[in-house]
């Protein structure tokens, strides 16, 4: 048999993979520009994600956004400097959760050493995947130590109800707890509820579904971002809070969707209210007792998500150059969930 020479076959090489490059999809071009566009804009070279439309400062939430956003699109590099930064800025010393903010003008940069619970739900389980992906046993350990201290800090019970508290401190009172549903990641929830089935990982969806039920306000019948359950069993609008419909609420469609529990009552209310044809475009948030709206509409982010909740084709991932972080983000995460659905 005839041995083929050296340089035919680096030839041939170079050629399979021109080909390879030309017979990529338009989508997959997309979505690596989509990514590549992400980081060159919101996140820095130490691994820090910047929220551009909240005066450049960084929160446990995005940092976490970041994460799983690096870890599906198979950007390890990326992902370890994210972590990295995330574990020395806002890791904190007396328990496996993270400050909530990082505001680079102010010395110290963190100020409050309160945690969000949807950060580290969110930072959880981007290490959880991650540890699966990369096949990496201190990511792993990472994840369980934060799934736990979730478990043991934030998640009690009111009413009947599970809940997620949004902190350690400031949100269990006497006899009311103040929640915010957006912190209701079921993705997480539903990968942690598997891997520990003793925890009360499925309790908090079901019962989340169930306050779905209960947060319905105003002309609309929408959940407030921020809502009050008490005692005995009553949920209202929080008071410290606008009771708006607004930038925290309307994750509550992805998240629940992603997850395949979107059968609470506000669901539907909410992409009702994004399809009134009498508003259109649709306010970016509304006032649920006095009906006044935002005088700017619902982002690109946002539409995605009403899209993604609708089963109808979400847009171009490619950030624009009217698309902030948060914009940005929840249009990437929307194209993640759509992709795991």
């Amino acid at each position: 048999m005839k041995t083929i020479p050296s340089r035919v076959i680096a030839v041939l090489t170079l050629v399979a993979g021109l080909c390879g490059i030309v017979t990529t999809s338009a989508d997959e071009r997309r979505v690596d520009r989509a990514w590549e566009a992400y980081v060159d804009r919101f996140i820095t070279d130490e691994g820090r994600v910047i929220d551009t439309g909240n005066g450049n400062i960084s929160h446990s939430e995005g940092q976490g956004w970041g994460m799983m956003l690096a870890q599906h699109y198979g950007d390890q590099q990326t992902f370890h400097k994210l972590w990295q930064w995330t574990r020395q800025q806002l890791g904190r010393q007396d328990v496996s959760l993270f400050s909530w903010r990082y505001d680079p003008s102010k010395t110290p940069p963190v100020r409050d050493n309160n945690n969000a619970s949807d950060g580290d739900l969110f930072i959880a389980w981007a290490l959880y995947l991650a540890a699966e992906q990369w096949d990496n046993r201190n990511y792993a350990n990472a994840s369980s130590s934060i799934r736990r201290a979730i478990v043991d800090e934030l998640v009690t019970d009111m009413a009947g109800y599970t809940v997620l508290l949004p902190g350690i401190e400031g949100f269990k009172h006497s006899d009311t707890a103040d929640l915010n549903l957006s912190y209701w990641f079921v993705p997480a929830m539903q990968d942690f509820a598997e891997m520990a089935p003793e925890e009360p990982w499925q309790a908090l969806i079901d019962d989340g579904v169930s306050l779905l039920d209960e947060t319905t306000f105003g002309r609309y019948r929408l959940p407030t971002d921020w809502v009050t359950l008490t005692a005995d069993g009553v949920v209202s609008p929080a008071e410290e809070w606008e009771p708006r419909f607004s930038f925290d609420a309307v994750r509550i469609p992805l998240y629940f969707a992603w997850g395949g529990r979107d059968e609470g009552a506000s669901i539907g209310s909410i992409t009702a209210f994004w399809n009134d044809p009498a508003y259109q475009p649709a306010s970016a948030w509304i006032n649920v007792t006095t009906d006044e709206r935002a005088e700017y509409p619902i982002s690109r982010g946002v539409r995605a998500i009403n899209a993604f909740a609708n089963n109808q084709a979400l847009p171009d991932p490619v950030p624009k150059e009217e698309d902030d972080y948060y914009s940005a983000t929840l249009l990437l995460l929307t194209h993640m969930a759509d992709d795991m659905r």
